[in-house]
């Protein structure tokens, strides 16, 4: 592969202290990167390889300690795979290094192939770099009379690996620095292997170090010999960009102007540019070397886009602070010119707006300037990397909202009776509720419970506080019974309601079902039987058809351990003994649920295992088969490990089973490698995997559960989570989902932030369940207990009579007497069943104001340099002073509040 610049022009002079950390030469350092066209290629292939990159190298995967460097330079075509592998840990040769400082230094426009022939025999290199070595020579990078030197018997100069001690005398020279080094040469070096390092390096060494560009490694070492990979050598290059003019056809800096589906704007050089983005889209921060949320590009944020064709391959956010400024004042009127009058303190100003100037409420919702009253509160937010300071946001912080408007419930928090809108135009409002709020449909009154997420409604809003909420098609209930019939074209059921009566249901098109444990359940998955069907809870929407049915309760037989005696495939007859050698003939059929060793088990499948003696569990009613499973695992609690005998017993639900094995089965456990029957004991809960003819131990899982906080939810089935400040990732796809409350839950349920209790089987995940989160402040604590007053103002008292955990300023401690009265806190249960307490941070702020859009508060700076103003609203943050409830719109301009924070998220807000 290749590195390169697109386009000569003149570096900067690289000032050594602001190098410092970034190209450290310690042997773990990621500060180097690498020339990687192989010594034996022409330099026709070389050039050959400037073709764009086709993306990602497969052995640079995501997460990898260098993948920004690398990526970067590969889409700015200064660097190439080859055959898809970009081999970052290879050792860096001379003739690599010394053409990537030629090219650092922008001097490749200076190579002469006629001058390589000069070269000293002494001196072999590729042909592709012989123009780099001869020019290194003329400019002084290299030292002829020390290279002749050097042993090139076993390697030849060009291909011999670069070391630390040489690396740091090339770098030296290509700052200019060679007469400065050399006049240190008689000086030691503090390291302890100063004498392993050689006298004429000595001074490049000390000079290095003094600008912060090599420290040493383990032992206060230098390693003078040790090796520089080729990642090491990418990421250097990749940060000097920063401290270089050289412009890349394809890389774009500017300031973002506009953030859509699919798009950024920039201002690059005065002139307006717009980017093509895609979920493939890398994003990166400058001071970060892992992948970014896109949500981290802000409007009038500098970035770095590198793309082409009007698509963005790579992003980076260069400076995340808002290039805006803010000016507050009373809105005065509106002038001719797209102008208006604003009283700033005691001065009359006047501010120009265009086209793309936003107008929005103290929602964030999308306003006129008509709409903007005389005598509000308004902020005039103008760019500042023009000098046109053109107004890029008109944003009215007070004013008495009066309005009627359509939209959908986005979400009902009746601990701060607030309620969240979607309106009809795409923004999202936030406003209080009294308890005379009007809720109704068509002539019939609603209660607030019966206000679901989505409905479609229109609602008044008079002094900021909701009036009127009008719902503008019925809304769902629930009834639960026993399911008798599915009608034969499948559009109507009928069910036996609790409390006796008949009734039968329209079904709509495709209603959802929910079985627990089956994935996508249709209609033909449930049991319909006038005595002994489903228990269901059927949902039905404002027209009375059935849009979902959930299973809550199956009223069926199970038969484990039972033996084949024969089976029929014509028929579909299956005659088995149960386990008192008792014979039962039992049918099967296409609703019948089929389990053997298979992810996709098929009825062709299962026929050709069901051979005499085959050992089965059923579930059954009457004489039908609702469940068929061919016994190729047990799960249990292990009874004993007979490692003589060369068995394991365990207990699995009222009997005890015995499995012999050959060899020493596979032993599985989650966040344990290589693990052993050694690692097993008695009473661990396993599952046992059988070999194909179910006589013998194939693998031994162990259940295990742990708790993690979620971090990241990928469409692939994929979850990223973090525990203890350690991350990990699995896939959920073959896990099943539930609630706090137990209920089933569909992957797009679950949020980042989400507790979650995971149960493997070994190293899969069976199930995830959210952990209920109490948010409280703690009003007494004694050894026993704790009394909470939650945010809806009840009081509750925990007792605590086994483990405890409280976290608390990054310290996790083992006692009640931890919490102080006042605490905001967090409590849950972990996987132990330990009661846990985390405690919020807190801080005294002056608000500003409510940014509805994002859903954060801005509060105002201690300093002028304070960046931290910003901050993130929880979902049903509590707003309060004293015990009266406030909204988040009702906050003014230098209110004094006080924040607790959980992960940096605002979980309540209190004014004072």
């Amino acid at each position: 592969m290749t590195f390169k610049y697109n386009n000569p022009s003149h570096s900067k002079k690289v000032v050594s202290a602001v190098l410092a950390g970034m190209m450290a030469l310690s042997a773990g350092g990621a500060a180097l990167a690498a020339e990687a066209t192989d010594a034996g290629q022409s330099q026709t292939t070389a050039v050959s390889n400037t073709a764009a990159p086709t993306g990602l190298f497969s052995d640079i995967k995501a997460g990898y300690w260098a993948e920004k460097h690398v990526y970067k330079l590969a889409y700015q075509g200064i660097l190439l795979g080859e055959k898809g592998l970009f081999r970052p840990g290879d050792a860096v040769t001379q003739q690599e290094a010394v053409t990537m400082a030629i090219r650092f230094m922008n001097k490749q426009n200076q190579l002469n192939d006629s001058s390589a022939a000069a070269l000293p025999t002494t001196m072999e290199v590729g042909n592709y770099f012989k123009p780099y070595v001869a020019l290194a020579l003329e400019l002084g990078l290299i030292d002829k009379s020390e290279e002749e030197a050097v042993d090139v018997s076993k390697t030849s100069w060009g291909q011999k690996p670069a070391t630390r001690e040489w690396i740091t005398k090339l770098l030296i020279r290509s700052l200019n620095k060679d007469a400065e080094a050399k006049a240190q040469n008689n000086q030691s070096t503090s390291f302890a292997d100063n004498a392993s390092i050689s006298d004429g390096s000595k001074g490049y060494v000390n000079l290095a170090v003094s600008l912060d560009l090599a420290k040493g490694v383990d032992g206060n070492k230098f390693n003078p010999t040790g090796s520089v990979t080729r990642a090491q050598l990418a990421t250097f290059f990749s940060r000097g960009e920063s401290l270089t003019d050289t412009a890349y056809p394809n890389t774009y800096t500017g300031y973002v102007t506009g953030l859509e589906e699919g798009r950024i704007t920039m201002v690059v050089d005065g002139k307006l540019t717009t980017f093509a983005v895609n979920s493939n889209t890398p994003y990166f921060t400058k001071d970060s070397e892992t992948r970014s949320p896109q949500a981290n590009v802000q409007l009038y944020t500098k970035v770095l886009v590198v793309g082409s064709a009007g698509n963005a391959s790579y992003v980076e956010v260069i400076d995340a602070t808002p290039q805006v400024e803010t000016v507050e004042g009373t809105f005065a009127r509106s002038l001719s010119g797209n102008k208006i009058g604003v009283f700033v303190g005691e001065n009359y100003e006047t501010f120009g707006y265009d086209e793309s100037t936003a107008f929005i409420d103290q929602n964030g919702t999308a306003i006129k300037l008509s709409d903007i009253t005389a005598d509000s509160t308004i902020e005039v937010q103008r760019e500042t990397f023009s000098a046109d300071k053109k107004t890029v946001v008109i944003r009215v912080k007070s004013g008495i909202i009066n309005k009627s408007d359509t939209g959908v419930i986005a979400e009902v928090v009746t601990s701060g009776k607030t309620i969240k809108l979607v309106t009809t135009a795409g923004t999202t409002e936030q406003y209080t509720y009294s308890d005379s709020l009007m809720i109704r449909y068509q002539d019939r009154i609603l209660t607030l419970a019966e206000l679901k997420p989505g409905s479609a409604v229109k609602y008044t809003v008079r002094d900021s506080v909701l009036q009127t909420i009008e719902l503008s098609q019925g809304v769902e209930q629930s009834v639960r019974g026993t399911l008798v019939e599915i009608g034969g074209n499948q559009s109507t059921l009928t069910f036996k309601r609790e409390g006796g009566s008949l009734e039968a249901k329209l079904l709509v098109e495709k209603p959802e079902v929910v079985i627990n444990g089956i994935q996508d359940a249709s209609l033909n998955d449930l049991i319909t039987d006038a005595t002994n069907g489903d228990q269901v809870e059927l949902t039905l929407n404002a027209e009375d058809r059935v849009t979902r049915i959930q299973v809550i309760g199956r009223q069926m037989e199970p038969m484990n351990g039972a033996s084949v005696v024969s089976y029929n495939a014509k028929t579909k007859v299956l005659t088995v003994l149960d386990s008192n050698k008792k014979p039962f003939v039992f049918t099967l059929d296409e609703k019948t649920k089929l389990d053997y060793n298979s992810t996709k088990p098929t009825m062709t499948g299962l026929e050709s295992l069901l051979s005499e003696g085959r050992k089965l569990d059923l579930t059954y009613v009457g004489t039908r088969a609702l469940s068929v499973k061919v016994v190729y695992k047990y799960e249990g609690t292990i009874s004993n490990i007979d490692t003589s005998n060369r068995k394991i017993s365990l207990l699995s639900g009222n009997q005890t089973v015995t499995v012999p094995y050959t060899i020493a089965p596979t032993v599985e456990m989650y966040n344990k490698s290589g693990a052993s029957l050694a690692d097993l004991k008695i009473g661990d809960n396993v599952t046992i995997t059988l070999g194909a003819n179910q006589d013998y131990i194939q693998k031994v899982a162990l259940k295990s559960v742990a708790q993690f906080e979620i971090t990241g939810i990928e469409t692939n089935g994929r979850i990223r989570v973090k525990s203890d400040l350690l991350t990990s990732q699995f896939y959920f796809d073959q896990a099943t989902l539930t609630g706090e409350s137990g209920q089933t839950l569909t992957a797009s349920q679950l949020t980042v932030g989400n507790l979650i209790n995971v149960t493997f089987e070994g190293i899969t995940p069976k199930a995830v369940q959210v952990v209920k989160r109490t948010l409280a402040e703690v009003t007494s604590v004694d050894a026993t207990s704790v009394t909470l007053k939650l945010f809806n103002g009840q009081s509750e008292t925990v007792p605590v009579s086994g483990p405890v955990k409280v976290i608390k300023s990054g310290s996790t401690l083992t006692t009640l007497g931890s919490l102080t009265v006042g605490d905001r806190v967090e409590m849950t249960k972990d996987t132990d069943n330990s009661t846990r307490f985390r405690v919020m941070t807190i801080l005294s702020k002056q608000f500003w104001s409510y940014d509805g859009v994002g859903n954060q508060i801005l509060v105002k700076r201690e300093t002028t340099t304070d960046t931290n103003y910003r901050f993130a609203l929880g979902t049903g943050v509590y707003v309060h002073q004293g015990d009266n409830t406030l909204s988040v719109q009702s906050l003014r301009d230098n209110d004094n509040i006080v924040l607790y924070l959980l992960n940096n998220i605002v979980m309540e807000i209190q004014k004072q």
